[in-house]
């Protein structure tokens, strides 16, 4: 009986140790699907699964912007769960060397997709692709909050941005949720 009640507080002081760790860790990493480096390939998976496109998050290491977005929004379970029902998501680091395929099935570095195909200057750049890989909504900067960012996902999921630009659809989505 010792031995068994031994036994029984390892286990419960294990998966203690083991959930605060997991608590400590990034928890935005399970916003982000694992990259293979083809995002042709990603888009057809995009496809086949039934998805609305491609979202990346174009960032840097240094971005304290970036660094934000990953620890008060993309770690949030609510945004986490929209995304993933609706779209494939990747981290692109616009210093990064690592090669890729591009949308049109072009090699190049990550550095390159982000500067030269994508021209962002600026950290975090938050670009949506339709299923034929065209750039859609593009947002530059962090949002506001876990809102904002969900918001930003339906404007380019219900198809909004071919009707209106995003600043005019927060400003409706404000009033509609003031109204409430």
């Amino acid at each position: 009986m010792k031995q068994l009640l031994a036994a029984i507080s390892l286990l419960i002081f294990t998966v203690t140790i083991e959930a605060a760790s997991v608590e400590t860790r990034d928890p935005y990493v399970h916003f982000f699907d694992q990259f293979f480096g083809d995002l042709q390939e990603e888009l057809a998976n995009a496809k086949e699964e039934g998805k609305k496109g491609v979202l990346i998050f174009f960032e840097m290491d240094e971005c304290p912007f970036c660094h934000r977005m990953k620890r008060t929004v993309l770690n949030r379970p609510e945004v986490q769960k929209f995304f993933k029902e609706n779209m494939l998501s990747f981290a692109i680091d616009i210093e990064g060397d690592v090669e890729m395929v591009d949308f049109k099935g072009e090699t190049m570095s990550q550095k390159d997709f982000s500067f030269k195909v994508n021209r962002v200057r600026a950290t975090p750049v938050i670009a949506f692709y339709d299923l034929q890989g065209e750039q859609v909504v593009r947002y530059t900067g962090a949002t506001s909050g876990p809102d904002e960012f969900l918001w930003m996902g339906e404007y380019f999921v219900d198809g909004h941005y071919q009707k209106q630009s995003f600043t005019r659809y927060k400003r409706e989505k404000r009033k509609a949720s003031k109204n409430r």
